[in-house]
């Protein structure tokens, strides 16, 4: 017959696993130091490398939004504040609040034309026509974390993806995927017709009549009746670019 252990050998294994549990949780502070020492290192780097390259992170769009994406890896937003030292160094803060007012002015000024739904590279022309004074182009990657900062506004600000598109949402509208398909689409041509939705996505006459309607509700499509077939069209000036030239001069 087996023995069981006497409380000396439970002692004793008890000790053991409180040694293995210690040795575990100092191997793990070393572990936990060392990153925080090379995390460390990484900023000053990365502070260093900004002092040296200002003037090219400011003015070259391929480069800053590198750049940003070195700020990613090691846990550093430039974009968190108006207030401190990338702020002060690279003036970055201002930059990104300066291009997000200007965002929101072309997003108010083509509403009513689009409503509240813009081709983000079409947002993006219609930035670089109001800054083509200024020093320094900006790129889509820029639009994007700009509109990125405008959440916090919460009036429906973000980017949404439509087939091979990226829109630009500043009103909260919900599309459904009904909607979404309907956009995709109308890339092709700038609109649709109802025969065409029900041809092309196998639909019915209601399905895509309502889907059409509730486009038309929410201010996103306009209807061109002046044809000799008599068939509809259903104009996306988010697709279409029809409000480009609303705030050329704006």
């Amino acid at each position: 017959m087996r023995r069981r252990p006497g409380i000396g050998g439970l002692q004793t294994a008890a000790a053991a696993r409180d040694q293995y549990r210690l040795l575990g949780e100092n191997v793990a502070k070393i572990r936990t130091d060392l990153m925080k020492e090379q995390l460390a290192t990484f900023r000053s780097q990365l502070e260093e490398f900004a002092r040296k390259h200002k003037n090219d992170i400011r003015k070259n769009p391929a480069f800053r939004s590198q750049f940003h994406e070195m700020c990613t890896k090691v846990g550093v937003d430039p974009l968190a504040s108006n207030k401190g030292f990338w702020a002060e160094l690279l003036g970055i803060g201002d930059f990104y609040y300066e291009l997000g007012v200007q965002i929101v002015d072309i997003c108010l000024a083509t509403r009513p034309h689009n409503g509240g739904l813009i081709n983000l590279q079409e947002l993006c022309n219609m930035v670089r026509q109001r800054r083509k004074n200024d020093r320094g182009a900006i790129s889509e990657d820029d639009c994007l974390r700009a509109i990125s900062k405008l959440k916090v506004l919460g009036s429906g600000f973000e980017v949404i993806s439509v087939g091979k598109k990226k829109l630009v949402r500043s009103v909260p509208t919900e599309l459904n995927k009904d909607h979404n398909e309907i956009l995709e689409l109308a890339q092709a041509q700038g609109f649709v017709t109802v025969d065409e939705v029900e041809r092309r996505l196998s639909w019915t006459s209601g399905r895509a009549s309502d889907a059409l309607d509730t486009l038309l509700d929410e201010g996103l499509a306009m209807i061109d009746d002046g044809h000799r077939d008599g068939k509809r069209r259903y104009w996306f000036p988010c697709v279409s670019s029809i409000s480009s030239s609303v705030v050329a001069d704006t």
